[in-house]
């Protein structure tokens, strides 16, 4: 069978495959998925969306109501109007709409490695090709200036930033971000800027690119900070003429995003309560645990992350990234190979601490015996 040539440019990613390889039994640290509910005044929403009728085709934009909201949420940021919100389903979409918009043929897309397994590929589909920049552990996982400057060529349109940042855990300062900023308004780059994880900050406050640079795409979602990833919804906003092409893109993606979906939203964001603070407490909580243990395991050391809620460590055994995963996988913990975020991910291993304190640590047990016992003697 003939397939299109753009199947071929992309591959499974490393973490869903981790994930359908699991043993019964075995602990997930894999799937960047909080264990928590959502809101309860956002599930009861969802079910009064339902039982109302609220259930036919919205908007292509999404509905009024939410469009304002997030403008409104972005508003400690920059001025937003309600019009150029785009709702999506899920940030997944809100990046395949900006690559399929902004991106043409050959052009070329600065993208972060380590970075999130979506960039690359989304790239491809839009017929762009992706140049990586490093983010060294060394420098705190945080991209260097010089490099990006070095690696502009005729054909860079766009650069991808994420922070905080998925699989570092990494959160860019104001300096950083205004560096970013004035690169690429020097160089006449568009930022594309995934900032699902937000709300997800341990110490300190979030720095976003929005405000910082007329040519930004802001991206983002109610997955993390809701706990409904399986929900799909996000939203992204940019300027006023970029809004208007993405939205004939979207309607062609998915017509309209999920209406009952976005009134249990919009419910939480007009009626905030203390939900994000007490997930980001306990995130913090599990933080301490796994960045303790890891310390703990032979041959392994981590960078103490700053947001988000991976643990990105490196370790001194003699085998590479999806060998060591796959192992670890045979002891019972499900974990992502490093190389699933890029080259630079390679002799790193990537846990998620979305999973619950108990778990977490039956998971560290499981991994210390495994390296005592399994992998005894494969240290360099």
């Amino acid at each position: 069978m003939m397939f299109a040539s753009r199947a071929g440019h992309v591959e499974v990613s490393g973490i869903r495959k981790m994930f359908e390889s699991a043993p019964p039994g075995a602990i997930n640290l894999g799937l960047g998925e909080p264990d928590l509910q959502p809101p309860p005044k956002v599930i009861e929403a969802l079910k009064k969306a339902i039982d109302s009728g609220m259930n036919k085709y919205g908007p292509t934009g999404g509905i009024p109501e939410l469009r304002q909201a997030v403008a409104e949420r972005l508003a400690r940021f920059a001025d937003v109007k309600p019009d150029t919100v785009l709702i999506t389903a899920g940030a997944t979409e809100a990046l395949c709409v900006t690559m399929q918009t902004l991106i043409d043929n050959g052009d070329e897309v600065l993208i972060p490695d380590p970075g999130f397994v979506l960039f690359g590929p989304q790239v491809r589909l839009a017929g762009g090709v992706p140049v990586t920049y490093s983010l060294a552990e060394d420098n705190g996982f945080i991209p260097g200036i010089d490099e990006l400057r070095a690696l502009v060529t005729h054909r860079t349109k766009a650069i991808i930033v994420n922070s905080p940042a998925n699989p570092t855990g990494a959160v860019f300062d104001r300096k950083t971000v205004q560096a970013i900023a004035d690169f690429a308004k020097e160089e006449g780059l568009i930022v594309i800027s995934d900032e699902v994880y937000d709300a997800i900050v341990y110490e300190g406050a979030h720095e976003s690119f929005l405000g910082k640079y007329e040519n930004t795409v802001y991206v983002n979602s109610f997955s993390k900070v809701f706990a409904m990833t399986g929900w799909r919804l996000g939203y992204l906003t940019a300027p006023p003429e970029m809004i208007k092409q993405m939205a004939k893109i979207h309607y062609y993606m998915v017509a309209c995003p999920p209406t009952p979906t976005q009134y249990a939203v919009l419910a939480g964001l007009r009626e905030p309560e203390d939900y994000v603070p007490k997930m980001v407490k306990e995130f913090g909580i599990r933080r301490e645990i796994i960045v303790k243990e890891l310390g703990k395991m032979p041959g392994f050391h981590c960078l103490k992350p700053k947001g988000a809620f991976y643990a990105f460590p490196t370790y001194d055994y003699d085998m590479a990234s999806e060998e060591m995963a796959m192992s670890l996988l045979s002891g019972g913990v499900i974990c992502t190979p490093g190389r699933a975020f890029g080259e630079q991910g390679e002799r790193h291993i990537r846990f998620s601490y979305a999973n619950s304190q108990d778990n977490i640590k039956k998971a560290m047990e499981r991994v210390r015996h495994h390296l005592e016992t399994a992998l005894k003697g494969k240290i360099k």
